[in-house]
């Protein structure tokens, strides 16, 4: 017999986290670890699209670091939970860089801003960046708001949508599509 994937005991608007306490949906909690949710099934989704072994193998350990992130975020700060919660590691955020550097060994230097597009992929990208950005300010809010936040998960999602920029970019040159260059339009009213 399978288990029954519904248990109706979010039906009146609260959850739990973990440790028991019952808090609303609308939580600033909840809708963070939320979007990390969210941020992750992008990744996934980026992932399915592109076809760069390297880029996939570190697009797994990124869903990977993401559960660890919504696990932390799930906790209640104020009660020592008996779960071993996995944890961020510094050496996380040092493999961002890693491979945002050997990208960026393969790209033209960037002279001017980027307008997201050029190819699905690239796109879908930055879809996440844009997400990942979003679950960076929704930790900073959290932990300014007396919600605790590891500050390394903070510092983790700093680097981790500076690494989709890139790889936004890096789709673009496996895939031979230039960059959309914005071109600001400067109106001649304004010039005096």
């Amino acid at each position: 017999m399978s288990q029954k994937i519904y248990t109706k005991t979010g039906d009146k608007g609260k959850t739990s986290l973990i440790g028991g306490t019952k808090i609303l949906k609308s939580d600033l909690r909840i809708e963070t670890y939320g979007t990390i949710d969210e941020l992750n099934s992008w990744i996934g989704y980026i992932s399915d699209a592109i076809n760069d072994f390297s880029a996939n193998h570190i697009l797994k350990e990124i869903q990977d670091r993401l559960f660890t992130i919504g696990s932390s975020l799930a906790c209640d700060p104020q009660k020592e939970t008996k779960l071993i919660i996995p944890d961020l590691h510094e050496t996380d955020i040092t493999l961002l860089e890693k491979e945002i550097d050997t990208m960026n060994e393969t790209l033209p230097e960037m002279k001017h801003f980027i307008l997201p597009g050029g190819h699905s992929s690239a796109s879908i990208t930055h879809i996440a960046r844009s997400v990942c950005r979003r679950a960076e300010r929704y930790c900073v809010n959290l932990a300014t708001h007396d919600g605790h936040v590891d500050p390394l998960i903070i510092k983790y999602l700093n680097r981790l949508s500076d690494y989709l920029f890139v790889l936004a970019r890096y789709v673009c040159h496996l895939h031979n599509v230039p960059e959309i260059v914005w071109k600001p339009r400067i109106s001649t009213a304004k010039k005096k």
